[in-house]
């Protein structure tokens, strides 16, 4: 049985871990409030492009940009993973990764090449462990203020585009865990490259009319391709950040309380030692006054 000194010293040892996840908590709760607004207010812009996206490519037709028809193969996938860099938050990262090992197995099950670019250190640290030789870039969310995920959607953008136009890869798929609401964050894969709008974007009904663009069709998607990928990037970094504050909020509650917990027992149980040492002393006295 631990002495006394031993529960009173793990008793304030818990206080100070109980204080720290509190903090942590209050801190999380301010800024998902500030990821869940821009994840919101991405939302919009985002479905908007791929509504637009979808009615071009139907006017375009089979010979629309590379970035659209793909290179007529599918040998060879680039796996974008999208995680935190930082954890204490539950299970946000793990299932993130998990969706992506399962994607990277299949993909490798059915004889394809496969390169992973992670964005996020909670990711690559997981998956390096398996596919350490599979790696080709990484992207460090750490120099990120707040939800200004800008700089780093432009470049990874970029970057993702200029490798499909060196032959690089023929499919990117990208995989972060959208945000639904506090409780849920559902990990998603998402193609990037070929871009394909998703099956319920939204339609313009022309009624019948027929649009003739200045310039064409084509000319246009080689414009907008390249913003589409970088927005649907960057909405999924924003509904990835909103993701980590919300599990992590969640995480440091449930520390909180499970210290509480623990503090109420190791209190009691200091009091149930602390009372059978004063009764023994008790005891001792009374039997060494009756012996004289």
């Amino acid at each position: 049985m631990p002495s006394l000194k031993d529960l009173k010293n793990r008793i304030a040892s818990v206080k100070s871990t109980r204080k720290i996840t509190k903090a942590m908590q209050m801190v999380a709760a301010a800024k998902l409030k500030r990821a869940q607004d821009a994840a919101t207010a991405a939302r919009p812009y985002a479905q908007r492009m791929a509504a637009v996206l979808a009615n071009l490519s139907a006017s375009a037709g089979a010979g629309g940009p590379k970035l659209l028809a793909g290179t007529g193969s599918d040998q060879t996938h680039l796996v974008v993973v999208m995680t935190a860099e930082r954890g204490l938050a539950g299970g946000f990262n793990a299932y993130t990764v998990k969706l992506a090992r399962q994607t990277i197995r299949a993909l490798q099950d059915d004889g394809k090449t496969v390169k992973i670019l992670s964005v996020g250190k909670k990711g690559r640290e997981s998956l390096k462990r398996e596919f350490s030789d599979l790696f080709v870039g990484h992207v460090d969310l750490s120099a990120v203020k707040g939800d200004s995920f800008t700089s780093n959607a432009i470049a990874l953008g970029h970057d993702l585009t200029k490798r499909f136009d060196d032959g690089e890869f023929d499919v990117a798929t990208l995989i972060y865990s959208q945000f639904k609401n506090v409780l849920t964050q559902v990990p998603t894969a998402q193609q990037l490259i070929p871009a394909a709008a998703p099956a319920d974007a939204e339609t313009v009904d022309l009624a019948g009319a027929i649009y003739r663009y200045e310039p064409s069709e084509t000319a246009i998607l080689e414009t907008l391709l390249p913003r589409y990928i970088t927005t649907q990037v960057l909405s999924a970094m924003l509904e990835s950040s909103a993701g980590e504050q919300a599990s992590r909020m969640t995480a440091m509650d449930n520390a909180t309380r499970n210290a509480g917990e623990m503090i109420d027992s190791l209190s009691l149980q200091y009091n149930r030692a602390r009372q059978a040492q004063i009764t023994k002393e008790l005891i001792e006295i009374i039997s060494g006054a009756e012996a004289l």
